[in-house]
């Protein structure tokens, strides 16, 4: 008797439907309790419910410390102003750090079987239960007030500011005094706008709504922000497909962590926006959408100008994809499934189907200058302003921490002569802008042998941005994890991974300052850090527990909730070496099976492959035997 899933794929293929089929392929509603039953209480459901519980304590902790208002008419009318100061603040404290420290530990837990290195061989989170995780643990976050930063009061003022007829690009918030400037960091009230005429649109659209309503202006700017989320959520699995990765990792690494959820939405942060913008415009020219994806990433750039770092890189993908374009014409050929002798392994070296690669390059920028050029000339005029956003870019010096190198080489340099700060900082910082110009125009030139190339490019480009620029803070680091996530990355890469986020995520206070100077806060920080990276490889990598944790025999999954290796079969997840391999996988989340998969072993089933609690930390976690993509080491 035929399966559910092949009577579907029938009457689709035949155009008839039978109220029979059609039935069988609708999950009713005690379907979907007893799935979410089954569900959450399995190891990963209370690994989810845990974070959702750390969700909610930094919400309720954050009304007393997190970046509140100055004065704040809703919580006296509700009495709870005690919450700021006292005894009240330190219990606020309390709360948002346990909170914070439970996501992060549910994270690793999820990370632990995500990438199979759990208790139970096969078990696991499929995709769309990972998605459905975010979705937990993001909805607490949309009511809390502004946490580890108090930017989005600047953006609701700057927005206030062109919705009042001021130009963001000249002014600074201060010239249009009010309720929302009350609240604004006092070192950006005199700064013009460092951001894209579209992000100026959305927050003269929120606040002609709102009005001066800050909380009101909070959620709704949090809101604004979702779609970037949204398309994280499509993209980053799906870069996994060009990649090499696994989608399930890719979206636990570079959208369910802590670091990424408190910030860009605790926080509320644009970055959210332009990540998701730049994810998806990169998977859409890997595609070979090349002016669709162009054009969201130049949203992307006129939400926040890092995004325009990705352009150049692009440009060689397309150059490559117009190589292999003309190759398989002459061959006859689909250009996605060229003889890997006859793939294009240069895009700026001469070919028979490409003599004369400058032209070519020149054409082709060209047209991707021209529809970035369209995108912003549109929404500048849309929004009634010029390109001062270019001359404010230099704002972000006001910001001075450790996180940045060349503040950091400047603290040396006052610790062993007898300079002073300001002086030493300005060469530094001089220092590493020319070194950072000359690593992204030598990273350009050197990755531009094929498609995974030039997104590591990318990724090369945004570390050296976030390192060497002067001014860092820790939600910087989102931009290139969205996409080293779609790589195979070795086990001790992903603890690499888990630490630095770890840390980063615990360095500032809720309340937006800087916790770098407090040798104690640094420590435990670091400790944190250690401990959490170690734990994705070892439960317990503290020993605290009388006995070790005992293994537990793996259970078959109960109504109808699958198994991660199950959805893997299902989804064409088994092979995702290359994208000359998986030409029939559309997307990691649907139903399609990849038909040039040799392998019918799912990914993960082999302790092997997916390594065991003792692995080698040169294993690529969570990829398939057949996969031949090199894993990135630290």
């Amino acid at each position: 008797m035929a399966s559910p899933e092949t009577r579907a794929a029938t009457a689709a293929v035949t155009d008839v439907i039978t109220p029979a089929a059609r039935a069988s392929t609708r999950h009713d509603l005690r379907w979907w309790l007893r799935y979410s039953a089954d569900f959450l209480r399995s190891q990963e459901g209370h690994a989810a419910l845990l974070g959702f519980v750390g969700a909610l304590m930094i919400t309720f902790g954050g009304f007393g410390a997190g970046a509140v208002r100055k004065r704040d008419p809703l919580l006296e009318a509700m009495h709870l102003s005690w919450l700021r100061f006292g005894h009240g603040y330190a219990l606020s404290m309390i709360f948002v750090w346990i909170g914070v420290l439970l996501m992060i530990t549910a994270w690793v837990r999820l990370g632990r079987t995500t990438i199979g290195l759990g208790k139970h061989p096969g078990a696991g989170v499929t995709l769309n239960e990972l998605r459905g995780i975010v979705g937990i643990w993001v909805f607490p976050l949309l009511f809390a007030v502004p946490m580890f930063s108090r930017d989005v009061y600047s953006y609701l003022a700057q927005g206030a500011l062109l919705r009042d007829g001021f130009d963001p690009y000249k002014v600074g918030p201060v010239t249009n005094p009010g309720v929302l400037l009350d609240n604004v960091s006092t070192v950006w009230t005199t700064t013009t706008a460092p951001y894209g005429p579209a992000f100026l649109l959305l927050g003269r659209g929120i606040t002609a709504i709102t009005g001066d309503n800050v909380i009101a202006g909070t959620i709704a700017m949090r809101l604004v922000m979702l779609p970037g989320l949204a398309l994280m959520l499509w993209a980053v699995p799906y870069l996994t497909k060009h990649l090499g990765g696994k989608p399930t990792v890719a979206l636990w690494l570079a959208v369910l962590n802590p670091l990424v959820l408190i910030h860009l939405i605790g926080g509320v942060h644009n970055e959210l926006l332009m990540v998701g913008l730049m994810c998806a415009g990169i998977a859409l020219v890997l595609e070979r959408h090349h002016a669709l994806g162009i054009v969201a990433v130049a949203v992307g750039v006129a939400i926040k100008a890092t995004a325009g770092i990705a352009l150049p890189f692009l440009v060689w993908i397309w150059m490559l994809h117009e190589r292999e374009r003309r190759a398989a014409q002459r061959a006859g050929r689909d250009p996605t499934n060229l003889p890997k002798d006859q793939q294009p392994t240069d895009a700026a070296r001469p070919t028979m189907d490409m003599p004369h690669p400058t032209l070519m390059f020149a054409k082709i920028a060209g047209l991707g200058l021209s529809v970035f050029a369209a995108v912003f000339v549109i929404a500048s005029a849309v929004a009634g302003v010029g390109i001062g956003w270019l001359t404010a870019l230099s704002g972000s010096n006001k910001i001075i921490n450790w996180l940045s190198l060349p503040t950091m080489m400047a603290h040396v340099v006052t610790w062993i002569s007898p300079l002073r700060l300001e002086p030493v900082l300005d060469v530094t910082r001089l220092l590493c802008e020319v070194t950072m110009v000359a690593v992204l125009a030598a990273t350009w030139w050197k990755f531009r042998h094929n498609e995974r190339e030039a997104v590591l490019g990318i990724v090369i480009a945004f570390v050296a941005i976030v390192i060497l620029s002067p001014a860092a803070l820790p939600w910087y680091y989102s931009w290139p994890l969205a996409l080293a996530a779609g790589f195979a990355l070795s086990t001790t890469t992903l603890m690499l991974l888990v630490g630095v986020c770890t840390w980063l995520m615990l360095v500032f206070q809720p309340d937006g300052s800087i916790g770098l100077y407090n040798v104690w806060h640094v420590a435990a920080a670091t400790f944190a850090a250690v401990v959490a990276a170690m734990s994705l490889r070892k439960v317990d990598p503290l020993r605290l527990r009388a006995t070790p944790p005992t293994e537990e025999r793996a259970t078959a999954p109960k109504s109808g909730r699958r198994t991660a290796d199950e959805a893997d079969r299902e989804t064409g997840a088994v092979d995702l070496d290359s994208p000359r391999t998986n030409t029939a996988v559309e997307d990691p989340d649907t139903t399609s099976v990849n038909t040039r998969s040799t392998d019918p072993t799912p990914t993960g089933a082999h302790a092997d492959s997916t390594g065991t609690e003792n692995a080698p930390g040169g294993e690529i976690a969570g990829t398939s035997d057949t996969t031949t993509a090199a894993p990135i080491q630290p």
